[in-house]
């Protein structure tokens, strides 16, 4: 649901953020996008989204200039604008931050630099660089320990080996 309609007077920027990122779905979405998911079918199954959420979501975020449809192999696709690339340091935090108070019962996600191979820190920086790299420099692979929230959707499975960020996902056939 959209947030109210007082926003055109306020001037809050936050507030206009809000109205196309806010919502729950729309950021999981975009957590998906980075990791290299491209095909509505594979976000709905990842996520377990409705059909109609999912298109909505999907509508918005193009309307919006986050994200663009295309087709390729005669299958649509969508892929992250610049306005949507920029939205990483907002997702990495919000993973970072639920990893330190919300708890959970799985391994967090680990980034590396992939120039040299260096975990990046909770802010995002590279300690043997010294740098932040974008996500298309970020490779993601799994934590260490036991994953009793273990999903088997095909990109569950496909994030199970380190991969680099912003490039399609290479998922198999379930």
């Amino acid at each position: 649901m959209a947030l109210g309609t007082g926003y055109d007077q306020q001037g809050c920027y936050l507030a206009r953020a809000l109205e196309v990122v806010g919502e729950r779905w729309t950021l999981l979405i975009l957590r998906d996008f980075f990791f290299g998911v491209r095909r509505f079918t594979d976000l709905r199954d990842h996520l377990d989204i409705s059909r109609a959420v999912l298109t909505a979501r999907l509508d918005g975020l193009v309307a919006d200039g986050v994200l663009t449809r295309t087709t390729l192999d005669g299958h649509p696709e969508y892929l992250l604008t610049e306005a949507g690339r920029a939205l990483w340091p907002v997702v990495f935090s919000l993973a970072r931050w639920g990893e330190q108070h919300v708890g959970a019962r799985h391994p967090a996600r680990v980034f590396s630099h992939a120039d040299c191979g260096t975990d990046v820190d909770a802010l995002g920086r590279c300690p043997a660089c010294g740098t932040v790299p974008g996500p298309e420099d970020l490779v993601v692979r799994p934590g260490t320990g036991a994953n009793p929230m273990r999903r088997d959707d095909r990109v569950a499975r496909a994030l199970e080996r380190p991969h680099r960020l912003l490039t399609r996902l290479e998922l198999a056939a379930v």
